[in-house]
């Protein structure tokens, strides 16, 4: 079974999409919102998470994912916390909020999942797919080519 942790509103919808596709290739699938994190016990028991996470305004993470990412990010978590997880990240951003909206990509946008990404990885998390970062501001059209990498690599997860 995966965890599918969301934090925003636009990043509850892609997590729905995420579990019907998971469900529809077979394999179990829950999504947590972000502000109930402690109910998944992150770190503590083999499991497979699945992050999808908004970059608000000035970078910061939505207000109900900032308990998570600020554990997350915890200097004093120890080296190999995660190293019973296997995760994917995928960061959702808007570039509209960014002065320079003309030469500005998704990898701009996107510094929450981009760090938690990072930071996972650095507590030993295994990573199943590369890091997905999407752009509001171009329709999240990084979304579907994200999703066709993942389910296949969470399928090997969970195998």
């Amino acid at each position: 079974m995966a965890v599918v942790l969301y934090g925003g509103e636009l990043a509850a919808e892609i997590a729905e999409r995420v579990v019907v596709a998971a469900k529809g290739a077979g394999l179990g699938a829950d999504a947590v919102n972000m502000s109930d994190f402690k109910k998944c016990k992150l770190g503590e028991e083999p499991q497979t998470v699945i992050f999808i996470v908004q970059s608000v305004e000035n970078d910061e993470p939505p207000e109900s994912a900032g308990s998570c990412i600020r554990f997350i990010k915890k200097k004093a978590n120890a080296a190999d916390m995660f190293s019973k997880m296997k995760f994917s990240v995928l960061g959702l951003g808007d570039s509209n909020l960014l002065l320079d909206r003309q030469t500005t990509t998704a990898k701009d946008c996107n510094k929450v999942g981009q760090a938690i990404d990072k930071r996972i990885e650095e507590l030993g998390g295994s990573r199943i797919c590369d890091l997905g970062l999407a752009d509001e501001r171009t329709g999240l059209t990084e979304v579907e080519p994200y999703l066709e990498t993942l389910i296949p690599a969470l399928k090997e997860a969970l195998a």
